[in-house]
């Protein structure tokens, strides 16, 4: 909790509270279901709640903002940006219904009236979002056959509209032929953990 905030030393003591009890319910919802990788759990906040709110170092969603996290699994980039940007609707989804329950309860446990999770795939998800979030779930070129249906194109952020999508490594023949539409960040230019080296946030616009 402490590595939160440090990086985010102006957290209201609601969202310290939000913070310091995702530990313990994921702790426990671990014990029940696979959510979060085994090895992880120890790490969740450097690994998981700090490399979702990385997205919220790139950008501050403006108040009203709607926001789709795909592939959430069991909340991840949504619920800690949901816990950051309390004025900003966030809809979770994820094919698979276990881990939907776990973000609906989760959300539910720490009083989060502005993030919902869907059991659906994305296929069949249709409303119009400002931006949508995830932490790769398949090759950039297919996610974004998915998701670029669901992108309203009228733009009232501090940056456009669009995609960003949390990954690593050498992405360059993932992301050939959509350079004059992507801006690329190291995480590494706001966090100082090994872990984030050669993690990348991808804006598409």
């Amino acid at each position: 909790m402490n590595i939160i905030e440090h990086y985010f030393p102006d957290l209201s003591p609601t969202q310290k509270e939000q913070f310091a009890k995702l530990g313990p319910l994921y702790t426990s919802w671990n014990s029940k279901i696979n959510v979060i990788s085994r090895k992880d759990i120890d790490l969740l906040y450097e690994r998981h709640v700090l490399h979702s709110l990385a997205i919220g170092k790139y950008i501050s969603f403006n108040n009203g903002s709607k926001v789709l996290d795909v592939g959430t699994g069991g909340g991840f980039p949504g619920i800690p940006l949901a816990i950051l940007f309390p004025n900003v609707r966030f809809t979770l989804i994820d094919s698979i219904g276990k881990k939907i329950k776990v973000v609906n309860d989760v959300a539910r446990q720490l009083g989060l009236k502005n993030c919902q999770g869907l059991h659906m795939n994305a296929k069949l998800y249709t409303n119009k979002v400002d931006f949508v979030v995830s932490r790769a779930v398949t090759n950039f070129p297919d996610f974004l056959k998915l998701v670029e249906k669901n992108i309203r194109l009228e733009n009232k952020n501090p940056k456009p509209n669009g995609i960003i999508y949390l990954k690593g490594g050498d992405l360059s023949k993932e992301l050939s032929g959509f350079e004059d539409r992507i801006d690329i960040r190291p995480i590494n230019d706001y966090f100082n953990e090994d872990f984030f080296n050669q993690k990348l946030i991808i804006h598409y616009y």
